[in-house]
């Protein structure tokens, strides 16, 4: 008999998030489990003004639940893949890894897009991730970057309230909640973070019922894109505020894989992109950090450390 009549699903209490495990439940009631939801509270839903990378990385979404899971107050956990840090000394795995909904970085501009066609304009654009700010200064260099805090809906109440002429966002996030009408146009030229519009469901290690549990949900394919991307961040020595991205899928029984690393003023840029027969991708992120590295990006990563 199972010792689990009940799945306890650990969850920050925004609406994104609240939504994403409200889709594992959906999945595992499916399978016909019980589940319950169980909101916790990070220190990055609390501290709304302090950069993320004064902050210690996007990892400070994802320890007040891991310490839920440790104390057995939740079962599993659900996180955006993309706030897991690529390394984890703790007693938790990734069982299963959602499959994946749209990867790429959206636009919201309340006022339109027209500025972005005026060369000479000297626009202002929110965000508080390094690799989108890097990115956005390489291909509109004279524009001015300034941080914004929140969840999704404080954000879009930021943008609107603000005088600035636009904000980047997920665009998976914003299509979740059925937000995606404020999206004005997407950014198909910008690499993605490693595991974006990827969902992550943590269980513990000695848990080994619940592992079994839930890794039925897990998409193969989305897996391992996801793990190519997170290779390659472990790799760079990049954390979840780097400006790096990266970004695999498959076609024809080929892996694409894209990847990119950027100083901070988008000055200096390296790319790598190639593509792989699907038997042959396993050590596909390993190889691009070689290579990006070998090409100097490593600057990169320094500038990070010394900043």
């Amino acid at each position: 008999m199972s010792k689990h009549s009940t799945i306890r699903i650990g969850t920050r209490e925004s609406q994104l998030a609240t939504w994403q495990a409200r889709e594992v439940a959906r999945e595992l009631r499916e399978l016909g489990h019980e589940t319950e939801l169980i909101f916790v509270t990070s220190e990055g839903d609390i501290d709304l003004t302090t950069p993320l990378t004064e902050m210690g990385g996007k990892g400070v979404f994802t320890k007040a639940l891991d310490n839920a899971q440790l104390n057995d107050e939740v079962d599993i956990a659900v996180h955006s893949f993309k706030d897991l840090p690529t390394e984890n000394p703790l007693p938790l795995n990734v069982s299963a890894v959602m499959e994946r909904a749209d990867p790429r970085d959206s636009l919201v501009a309340p006022g339109g897009t027209g500025f972005l066609s005026d060369t000479d304009y000297q626009a202002t654009i929110a965000t508080s991730s390094n690799r989108r700010r890097a990115q956005w200064l390489h291909r509109y260099p004279n524009h001015e970057i300034v941080n914004i805090r929140g969840n999704v809906n404080t954000r879009l109440e930021k943008v609107e309230n603000n005088e600035w002429d636009g904000a980047i966002f997920a665009a998976a996030g914003l299509q979740r909640i059925d937000l995606g009408h404020h999206i004005s146009s997407y950014l198909d030229w910008m690499v993605p973070a490693a595991a974006q519009g990827a969902m992550a469901v943590m269980t513990r290690e000695d848990d080994r019922e619940m592992e079994e549990i839930i890794l039925q949900l897990n998409h193969e394919d989305t897996a391992l894109c996801t793990g190519i991307e997170r290779d390659f961040l472990h790799d760079m020595e990049a954390g979840c505020s780097a400006p790096v991205g990266a970004y695999a899928f498959i076609e024809d029984e080929n892996v694409y894989f894209q990847a990119v690393a950027l100083t901070l003023d988008g000055r200096e840029r390296y790319d790598y992109e190639e593509r792989v027969p699907l038997g042959e991708a396993g050590e596909l992120g390993h190889a691009a950090s070689r290579v990006l590295l070998d090409k100097g990006a490593g600057s990169v990563i320094e500038e990070m450390k010394s900043d």
